[in-house]
């Protein structure tokens, strides 16, 4: 043993730390409950602000943050596949709906030149 292991070693010379299970309940109780860390960071010069960050943290299970209203992850394409299939899927309606109106478009411009074709005939 080194003299550091014996300064914190009990009587009996054996060394003494946190229990893996007291350290286990703590995790589940800061996940279970949920913890936020907040700072700021500001960058002056000459008394003029030049830059500020925000730091916010929130850590928790997922069960805690769906309670406290957070899911991002749900809905973010780069997270979620379900997500990303949606985007897609909306991505896909919305060029279907402008094709259509496209296609109708050309329908009218098509029929207008016929139009125009049989009455420039009749005369």
């Amino acid at each position: 043993m080194t003299d550091l292991d014996q300064r914190y070693a009990d009587p009996d010379g054996l060394a003494y730390g946190p229990s893996a299970g007291s350290l286990a309940d703590l995790l589940e109780r800061v996940l279970d409950k949920g913890v936020v860390i907040a700072g700021d960071i500001k960058i002056d010069l000459l008394d003029i602000e030049l830059l500020t960050i925000r730091l916010r943290l929130f850590i928790a299970s997922v069960d805690t943050a769906k309670k406290a209203g957070i899911d991002w992850w749900e809905t973010d394409p780069a997270l979620s596949s379900r997500a990303a299939r949606d985007s897609l899927a909306e991505e896909n309606a919305r060029l279907r709906a402008r094709l259509d109106a496209l296609e109708s478009s050309l329908e009218d411009d098509s029929a207008d030149d016929a139009v125009e074709e049989t009455s420039g005939a009749a005369r």
